[in-house]
C-alpha cells in the first residue's frame, strides 16, 4: 500500500474547534498576535466503583484513554470482559465496568511520579509488569523507518496547529495506522493501547512511534502491549535503554531525516534502504524538533 495517499484508521483532528482556544497576545515587536493554543481538561478514570486517578488531557477518546491507562497499570487484564464504558462529559468523568469484581486500593497507595508531563504515573512493581513477556522476532526494514518519519512528521495535526502537544502512533510495515495526541506522552500511548483493546488488533506485527524522550516507561508500555519495536524522533534514557535490552524491544531514537540511532533490538532491523536516496528532513518536519522532542 503507498503510504502517501493510505488513509489512517485514527488521524488526528486539528480542525476540531472543541481541543483548541484562540488567544491573543503581543509578539516580540509588540505586534498584535492570535493564535491557537491547545485546551487542557480533567478526566477522571473509575475502575468499576472505585475512582482511580485524575489525568489532564484534551478531552477527545476519552473511552481509549481510560481503558488504556487501566490496561497499561495492570488494573485491566488482556482477558477482561468489558461491561460498559460510560462518559459524562459534563461531570468530565468516565467509568469503566468490567465482569470481574476488582478492587485496587492498597495498589494505588504505591504509586510514583515518572519524569514525563501532564500527570504521569507508574506504580512501584514495575518490572511485574513485563515479566515473563516474550516479543515477536518481526524485521523492522529501515525503508519502513524513512518511509512512516516522512509521513508522519508532514500530517496536519495538532501540533502543527498550536504546538504544546506530544504524539504517538501505531505502524504497521511502512503504514502509519493510528495518531493520538495529547498534552502527555503517556496520555497519547494509553489512547492506542485502548484502541487496540477495544478493536482486537494484534501487536506481533505492529510499530510504535513517540514523539517523545524513550524513557523507562514508555518502554515498559510498549513491551506490555506485545510491540516489538518503539521509534522516535527525540533521545534515550539510560534505564529505557536497560529495560530494552533486557527485554529484547528494538529501541530506535533521534529518528531525523537520514539519521536514526539503534540501542537495543538491532536483529530486528533489515537495512535495506539506501540512505543516498533518502531526503533530509525539511523545515516543516524540523520544526517538531525544536520545541517538543525533549518535553
Amino acid at each position: 500500500m503507498n503510504v502517501e495517499t493510505s488513509p489512517y484508521l485514527v488521524a488526528p483532528e486539528p480542525a476540531d474547534t472543541r481541543l483548541t482556544t484562540r488567544v491573543s497576545g503581543r509578539d516580540q515587536e509588540g505586534r498584535p498576535v492570535d493564535l491557537a493554543v491547545v485546551n487542557e481538561r480533567p478526566l477522571t478514570i473509575y475502575l468499576n466503583r472505585q475512582e482511580i486517578v485524575t489525568v489532564m488531557t484534551i478531552g477527545d477518546r476519552p473511552d481509549e484513554l481510560a481503558v488504556g491507562y487501566l490496561l497499561n497499570q495492570n488494573m485491566l487484564r488482556s482477558d477482561d470482559r468489558l461491561t460498559g464504558i460510560e462518559f459524562d462529559e459534563d461531570l468530565e468523568v468516565v467509568v469503566v465496568r468490567t465482569e470481574r469484581s476488582t478492587n485496587y486500593e492498597a495498589k494505588l497507595k504505591k504509586k510514583i511520579r515518572t519524569s514525563g508531563c501532564a500527570v504521569g504515573t507508574v506504580f512501584g512493581d514495575l518490572m511485574e509488569k513485563i515479566e515473563g513477556i516474550t516479543l515477536p522476532e518481526t524485521e523492522v526494514r529501515t525503508s519502513w523507518l524513512y518511509a512512516l518519519s516522512k509521513r508522519i512528521n508532514t500530517t496536519p495535526s495538532l501540533y502543527l496547529e498550536a504546538g504544546a502537544i506530544h504524539g504517538c502512533v501505531l505502524c504497521q510495515g511502512d503504514r502509519p495506522l493510528v495518531y493520538m495526541e495529547d498534552v502527555g506522552r503517556h496520555n497519547a500511548v494509553d489512547k492506542i493501547a485502548g484502541w487496540m483493546f477495544l478493536n482486537g488488533v494484534s501487536s506481533h506485527d505492529k510499530l510504535f512511534y513517540t514523539t517523545g524522550r524513550l524513557t523507562s516507561e514508555m518502554v515498559i508500555k510498549t513491551v506490555q502491549m506485545g510491540i516489538p519495536g518503539l521509534v522516535s524522533r527525540s533521545g534515550f534514557t539510560a534505564w529505557g535503554v536497560e529495560l530494552a535490552r533486557q527485554t529484547g524491544l528494538t529501541l530506535i531514537g533521534r529518528m531525523k531525516g537520514k539519521r536514526f540511532i539503534v540501542l537495543a533490538g538491532e536483529h530486528r532491523l533489515v537495512w535495506d534502504a539506501d540512505t543516498a536516496k533518502v531526503d533530509d528532513e525539511d523545515t516543516r518536519s524540523r520544526r517538531k524538533a525544536g520545541t517538543m522532542d525533549d518535553s
